[in-house]
């Protein structure tokens, strides 16, 4: 196991390091120069020579990004346009909230896919309302899904706060319910997309030979489901959720727009409109670098939950 972490270790690396490469080059290609965005239309070409020179802007893109990545790994991802804050500082504070809206998110979604799925009265009696679920999730924009739950929910029937944020540590109460529409918003699709390729391999499974022989030996219903046939359907959603993060990293964009969440999305969405060249690249490079990891952690999850695969 240790040698099979270290090689695919070593294998992301240079994946990490070309996708930075295209990310700067993107960024620099498609925002032009930062020194005109950072004075405006009106700046003279004297004023956006001299703010060239003083950032390095003028230097070639090669050397540029080379000053760049070296002092982003030592932390320091400059300072942003608009608010002249240190990027780092900006971002550090917003992490912790997109790391628990995703994460509940993805939980969420896993265990009502696998646990509505696997439970025998579940796929007997709720199998319609589950597919109906499933579709909406897959099929409402985030954004649209968002709107209605505000609606249907803080102004219609005013259960829950229309939108904004409150620290765990201020009131877990007020936390929990701030973070309940975000979180069904954000898992909706991942629970409609999960519950299809789980429901499509749990079907194959239940046809195998193994599922007939444990029932013959007089089982429960309950303990086929959840010790036999689980372990074996599980995995294709353990490769899907490695194969979404981006699609996730989209998402939980739009959700923190929609009900204000102070996360890295919402600032990114700021960064973009005030085009803070500095902030989007920060946000960008962690984006790249959470999903390469996450994509680690599912491969390292597949062999833990199948013992049965070998590692070459």
């Amino acid at each position: 196991m240790l040698t099979y972490i270290i090689r695919r270790v070593l294998l992301i690396i240079p994946n990490i390091i070309l996708l930075t490469v295209l990310l700067f080059w993107g960024v620099s290609a498609l925002l032009g120069s930062p020194a005109g965005m950072m004075l405006g239309e009106d700046a003279s070409p004297a004023a956006i020579a001299e703010l060239n020179a003083r950032y390095g802007f003028d230097r070639p893109i090669y050397e540029q990004y080379l000053s760049w990545m070296w002092n982003a790994l030592q932390g320091d991802f400059g300072r942003s346009f608009t608010t002249q804050q240190r990027v780092s500082e900006a971002i550090l504070p917003r992490i912790p909230v997109s790391l628990e809206l995703a994460g509940f998110s993805i939980l969420l979604a896993v265990l009502g896919a696998t646990i509505l799925n696997s439970i025998p009265f579940a796929r007997r009696f709720l199998s319609t309302l589950n597919t109906g679920a499933s579709v909406i999730g897959i099929t409402v924009p985030n954004f649209m899904l968002g709107i209605s739950l505000i609606f249907v929910l803080s102004v219609k029937l005013q259960w829950l706060p229309t939108s904004g944020w409150v620290n765990w540590s201020d009131d877990p109460g007020e936390h929990i319910r701030r973070l309940i529409m975000p979180m069904i918003t954000l898992s909706a699709f991942y629970f409609g997309s999960f519950t299809l390729v789980y429901r499509a391999e749990y079907r194959a499974v239940y046809r195998q030979l193994f599922i007939k022989v444990a029932r013959a030996k007089g089982l429960p219903e309950w303990k086929v489901s959840f010790k036999h046939a689980l372990p074996n359907s599980i995995l294709p959603v353990i490769t899907y959720i490695g194969l979404s993060l981006g699609q996730l990293t989209g998402g939980a964009v739009v959700t923190e727009t929609v009900f204000s969440v102070p996360g890295i999305g919402r600032l990114f969405v700021q960064s973009i409109t005030s085009h803070d060249f500095p902030v989007m690249l920060a946000i960008s490079m962690i984006i790249i670098i959470g999903v390469v990891v996450m994509n680690l952690l599912a491969d390292i999850l597949y062999t833990v939950v199948n013992p049965q695969i070998r590692l070459n």
